[in-house]
């Protein structure tokens, strides 16, 4: 197998596309996008984001061109850290909002 002189990418960028193939990451971001903009589920339903507006998201978040540069430039990795992490608390309080309220009372 030959060598490629080009930037190939590797966990980190995987990482990143791999957000773009799950659907509560895109189902994330049509949350984030309305509450940042103010829209209702109407004027922004679940579903809205693509594979492909996640792979855009990422890359203007990180600041970068491609998500392979991701793997080869920290500030981008450091970006990448806090999307997946701000994604992982939205994650924790929608599993909170689905809990029973009364799941430690003995019934």
């Amino acid at each position: 197998m030959t060598q490629t002189t080009h930037r190939a990418g590797g966990l980190q960028s995987q990482r990143a596309w791999k957000l773009g193939t799950n659907d509560r990451f895109r189902l994330y971001l049509d949350h984030r996008r309305r509450h940042a903009h103010g829209l209702s589920t109407e004027q922004l339903p679940d579903g809205t984001h693509s594979e492909e507006d996640v792979a855009e998201f990422i890359r203007e978040a990180c600041g970068v061109t491609s998500r392979a540069e991701i793997d080869h430039n920290p500030d981008a990795r450091a970006m990448l850290d806090r999307i997946v992490s701000d994604y992982q608390l939205w994650e924790r309080r929608e599993l909170a909002k689905r809990q029973p309220e009364d799941q430690g009372v003995a019934g």
